[in-house]
C-alpha cells in the first residue's frame, strides 16, 4: 500500500465568516478556492502543522479547536484533515501560493469556484 501524504486545512473562522484561499500556484490549480493549510512534515502533529501552516502562508497566529471528521481525499496520494480555527493574532494576508483572501459568511460558501478535494470538506462544514 502506497503511503498517502497528509494536508492540513483550517477551517478559519472569524466573526462566523470562513476564510477563503485562492490558489496562484501550482498552476493546474491556479485560480481555484482552498482552505488554506499545508503539507503535515514527518513527526509533526497535525494541530501544530496547522498553527505552522498559517504562520507561513498567511501571517497569522490561529487556535486549532476542533477536527472536523472525515479525511477528504486530494487525489495524486494527497488526504486532506480539517480543524475549525479561530484567529488569535494579525490579519490575513496571502504570502505563499495564493494571491486573494476573502471572508465568506454562511450563506457565500458557494459564491467561490472551490478545489474539487475541498467540496466535501465545505459540505463537512456545513453539517457539522
Amino acid at each position: 500500500m502506497t503511503d498517502r501524504i497528509v494536508v492540513v486545512g483550517a477551517a478559519l473562522y472569524d466573526d462566523g465568516r470562513l476564510l477563503a484561499a485562492r490558489r496562484s500556484a501550482p498552476e493546474e490549480l491556479a485560480g481555484r478556492w482552498e482552505l488554506p493549510g499545508g503539507k503535515v512534515e514527518p513527526g509533526e502533529r497535525g494541530e501544530d502543522a496547522l498553527v505552522r501552516e498559517l504562520r507561513e502562508e498567511l501571517g497569522v497566529e490561529a487556535e486549532p479547536l476542533a477536527r472536523v471528521p472525515g479525511e477528504f481525499d486530494l487525489g495524486r496520494g494527497y488526504v486532506m484533515r480539517v480543524w475549525r480555527a479561530r484567529l488569535l493574532a494579525g490579519e490575513p494576508k496571502p504570502l505563499e501560493d495564493h494571491d486573494e483572501l476573502r471572508w465568506l459568511g454562511p450563506g457565500e460558501l458557494w459564491t467561490v469556484d472551490w478545489l474539487p478535494g475541498d467540496i466535501p470538506a465545505i459540505h463537512a462544514l456545513t453539517e457539522s
